[in-house]
């Protein structure tokens, strides 16, 4: 989710007294705090006139990410849903560089538009792009014998499968390792229980079995669509 269309959502939550202010808010918080990579901003420009521009991740999101990814001193992730490859192009400028991305996506003209992008932002070498299901990859990394090696791990693919997702991703993660799932809030269809199509009863489902879930430590973060953060304990 873009930034506008994450702004519009917050604002709409709050009703139409905090409408301006938060709106102004918002704003302020990007402009004394963003510290966007300039190929960052060029993919954000290309891909903002995307058609399904609404899948892209928010810039405060992002940095956010970006910070944790650092603090960790992470080396091994993976991005499942790769869009136009912002997310990708975010973590692998914060791995080290001998880091590693794996990329996960099934649509080749969408992930096309990012890839030279990578190469100008000098960190193709560190992102491994597999065109294929996200299950069928993971599962590939599960048979390879990387359980447990992975430091940071990336969802914001088909909804559907967010749970199939969670499970192969908590296997491949390393203990205190981190899973952050988007778009949990899910324009706040999980609230409303007269709405039970496909994808929202499956961030229903999840959220809930993310909140007693005692294999990790949680939070769900107010960012853009909301964002869970997960750590294996």
């Amino acid at each position: 989710m873009g930034d506008s269309q994450a702004a519009k959502l917050f604002e709409e939550s709050l009703g139409t007294s905090g409408t301006k202010l938060q709106g102004e808010m918002v704003k302020y918080c990007r402009d004394q705090s963003l510290r966007l990579h300039p190929v960052q901003e060029k993919l954000i420009e290309v891909t903002e006139k995307h058609p399904r521009n609404i899948m892209l991740s928010s810039t405060d999101q992002a940095q956010f990410i970006s910070n944790m990814v650092k603090a960790m001193g992470a080396k091994k992730a993976i991005d499942i849903g790769v869009y136009t490859g912002f997310s990708t192009l975010t973590v692998a400028l914060a791995l080290p560089d001998d880091g590693k991305i794996i990329a996960c996506d099934i649509n080749d003209d969408y992930v096309s538009i990012g890839k030279p992008f990578w190469k100008e932002a000098g960190v193709e070498h560190k992102i491994d792009l597999r065109l294929a299901p996200a299950t069928e990859t993971l599962q590939k990394l599960l048979d390879n014998g990387e359980a447990g090696t992975f430091d940071y791990i990336f969802i914001d693919a088909d909804k559907v499968n967010y749970g199939i997702y969670y499970e192969m991703s908590l296997k491949l993660l390393r203990k205190r390792g981190l899973i952050a799932i988007d778009n949990v809030w899910w324009f706040g269809k999980p609230l409303d229980p007269k709405i039970k199509d496909e994808d929202t009863e499956a961030i229903r489902a999840l959220n809930a079995k993310l909140h007693t879930d005692e294999r990790i430590d949680i939070s769900m973060l107010p960012i853009a669509d909301g964002v869970t953060l997960a750590w294996k304990r």
